[in-house]
């Protein structure tokens, strides 16, 4: 299995790096201190479905999960904390701080770029594959697009990545919160968007609700991205 392997220091941040930094193959995932508990568990899945450790996982961190992942601001759809404008600032430090650290220390000719994220991190991912086409693919797992405006968004903008990896638990848009259940219908929306693209897509149905087996659920989407 993967271990963390690799500490280093980007842009005044620590990024973590498991599995081989010179692979042809680097997913980037952004993460709080919680999601650094499950990868683990998630890379070792990723090695089971894709029969490979030949690849590369690079934390993205996050400090505020709110604000550094939404594109825009936005009211708050449960708690009193509302949704800040923080993911272009995000996305920077991935272009113009951690790709080029990582080309620099470790260079590869060939190398595929992934972006993947769990909820409002496969969110983010799936914003971010409509900035720019330096990813290979992205994979939003249990992607939080009832985000308010999102699918007005998507109806007017062009995704620049070849390959996207939808998933939804079967349970979340039977969610109590009324915007949160918007998330099926969204979801299935972003499908037929991507589809009639051209975009290279699947979306896949998982058992439970939001947070069940968020490493598998991962795991699973990155293993597709692989194929």
């Amino acid at each position: 299995m993967a271990e963390i392997k690799h500490e280093w220091t980007v842009g005044g941040r620590s990024v973590f790096c498991a599995g081989d930094p010179t692979s042809e193959c680097m997913f980037l995932q952004p993460v709080d201190e919680h999601d650094t508990e499950r990868l683990q568990d998630e890379m070792a899945a990723l090695k089971k479905l894709s029969g490979t450790s030949d690849w590369a996982l690079v934390t993205v961190p996050v400090e505020s999960w709110g604000n550094d992942l939404t594109p825009w601001a936005a009211p708050a759809v449960f708690g009193n904390e509302g949704f800040g404008c923080g993911a272009p600032e995000t996305l920077a430090f991935i272009l113009n701080d951690l790709l080029p650290y990582v080309e620099k220390e470790y260079p590869q000719e060939n190398r595929r770029i992934f972006l993947c994220g769990y909820s409002l991190a496969g969110f983010f991912s799936l914003w971010a594959a409509y900035q720019s086409d330096v990813f290979s693919g992205a994979a939003a797992v249990s992607p939080s697009v009832w985000y308010p405006g999102w699918l007005d968004y998507a109806r007017t903008h062009s995704v620049k990545v070849p390959r996207v990896y939808l998933s939804l638990g079967l349970k979340e848009e039977k969610a109590r919160n009324r915007v949160m259940a918007t998330v099926g219908d969204a979801i299935r929306e972003e499908y037929r968007l991507l589809s009639d693209a051209g975009v290279s897509c699947t979306l896949e149905w998982n058992p439970g609700n939001h947070f069940i087996e968020s490493d598998l659920r991962m795991a699973k989407g990155m293993a597709w991205l692989l194929g």
